[in-house]
């Protein structure tokens, strides 16, 4: 029997666990799924299993299993251990180190297959088997070029907690949706400097058949589900297959409503098809805006400038659009003043109410393989490998910065039922007592956005 575990995603039912279940299912191999973020692990179920997999699509989860795989090896010693996912590949070092037997790389289901079928895998390419005889070496992933094209299934989310247990989507007239979840691409053919995809699929993205993405999303659909997350890094990677997805999204349920992330280049260059989503039900956009620093933003590569920013802001509102920002809002480079700009940035373009709390105090996190590591002034910063955080730990070279950090967080975490403009107003009243010039501000002609009160949101409060 093979259990698949999933310890983090982001408060929605993991995609991680629903399609190697289906692909288990298929060839015939007993399989339960466990989310461990949302109910407990059963010893029993471990102790017949025969292989443990566990899920790790990000950095939170993958700290997350660690003390999971040390109770893994005290319930059942023999059983087989292996970690799949984009963060399993990064960390192949300290997951074998912490008694993982196999490592599985990007597009891993069909390999996942054959080791639960005792079939070859060594030769597979996609795959670190990280035991004491595969001359593993740390510094090695398998090589982008060897992605494989699966053909993709429909995922299969029996035995999952169900929907009402996960994140919901929350309306400006307090009612909420349940929300579900699924990938119409994986992968990211952009190569953003900070982000840890690029190491795994360094500039490589697979597109899912509308089809199967459709019948994931009737399956959730069927259990209640309301309200879709497109959970792509960025879903206009195809421009073509995500006007192909929406449109028959919409056909099927024209009630539904989804979310999508996409890049600020990509909201710019396909400006054409933003009224589209907007027409099908879309409520808002992520996009990873991280600085309104154009040096800081050349330095991590991102593909847009502080103009282009402002300029998608105009873009989202005239096609009726919410757009959700994301920050990194503390890096290396970060000045106190550069920090109180984006305040002033985010304010004067009306957008307080569409900026999670938490991204105030962001951090940036420089991972294993990280391109952040090619930068001579990161490779001179950060400190040693900490395998307890899962990065390479960093210090501002102004002190203020670090400790203004410290206080955000802090201010973020405390008293969830605030509104954002008074979480807003509380991190000001933090710059302003470390010290921070006031910076003008460009002024920027603009109908006043909507209130906090009508931005729909999913109450998920983490991010990574």
């Amino acid at each position: 029997m093979v259990l698949l575990l999933s310890t983090y995603d982001l408060g929605r039912q993991p995609f991680g666990l629903a399609s190697p279940t289906a692909w288990l299912r298929r060839a015939g191999v007993e399989v339960a799924a466990a989310d461990l973020s949302r109910q407990p692990l059963d010893p029993d179920v471990v102790a017949r299993a025969s292989l443990v997999a566990l899920y790790l699509p990000m950095h939170t989860a993958t700290r997350l299993a660690l003390p999971v795989i040390r109770r893994l090896r005290a319930i059942n010693p023999h059983v087989e251990l292996c970690a799949y996912g984009l963060y399993a590949p990064l960390n192949a070092e300290l997951l074998h180190e912490s008694g993982v037997d196999y490592v599985l790389g990007p597009e891993f289901e069909a390999d996942l297959v054959r080791l639960a079928s005792g079939g070859d895998i060594s030769g597979s390419g996609r795959v670190v088997d990280t035991g004491p005889a595969a001359g593993y070496r740390p510094h090695e992933l398998a090589a982008a070029s060897r992605l494989p094209r699966l053909q993709f299934i429909a995922p299969d989310r029996d035995g999952l907690p169900p929907p009402d247990q996960y994140a919901t989507l929350q309306l400006p007239d307090g009612t909420h949706r349940l929300a579900g979840a699924t990938d119409a691409t994986r992968g990211c053919k952009h190569r953003c400097r900070h982000c840890p995809i690029v190491p795994v699929y360094d500039g490589q993205f697979r597109v899912v058949p509308v089809e199967v993405v459709m019948a994931d999303i009737r399956s959730q659909v069927a259990r209640g589900v309301q309200h879709v997350t497109f959970a792509d890094p960025d879903f206009l990677n195809g421009p073509a297959h995500a006007r192909r997805i929406v449109e028959a999204l919409h056909d099927e349920w024209p009630t539904l409503s989804y979310d999508v992330t996409i890049k600020v280049e990509h909201l710019l260059r396909h400006r054409d098809l933003l009224p589209r989503l907007a027409r099908t039900s879309c409520l808002f956009v992520t996009s990873a805006v991280e600085s309104v620093d154009d040096g800081v933003l050349e330095r991590l590569e991102k593909g847009h400038t502080r103009a282009d920013f402002i300029e998608v802001v105009h873009t989202c509102r005239d096609a009726g659009l919410t757009l959700a920002p994301t920050f990194v809002a503390f890096t290396p480079w970060t000045t106190l003043e550069g920090y109180r700009d984006l305040l002033d940035v985010v304010e004067e373009l009306d957008l307080v109410g569409h900026v999670a709390p938490v991204q105030w105090g962001i951090r940036l996190l420089v991972t294993w393989r990280s391109r952040l590591l090619e930068l001579p002034d990161v490779a001179t910063l950060v400190s040693a490998f900490d395998p307890r955080t899962l990065t390479y730990p960093w210090r501002h070279p102004d002190p203020r910065v670090d400790d203004l950090q410290t206080a955000i967080m802090a201010e973020v975490g405390v008293g969830p039922s605030r509104s954002r403009r008074e979480v807003f107003d509380a991190v000001r009243d933090h710059v302003r007592g470390a010290g921070a010039h006031d910076v003008a501000p460009a002024r920027f002609n603009h109908p006043p956005l909507a209130s906090r009160a009508t931005i729909p949101y999913l109450n998920e409060p983490w991010y990574c």
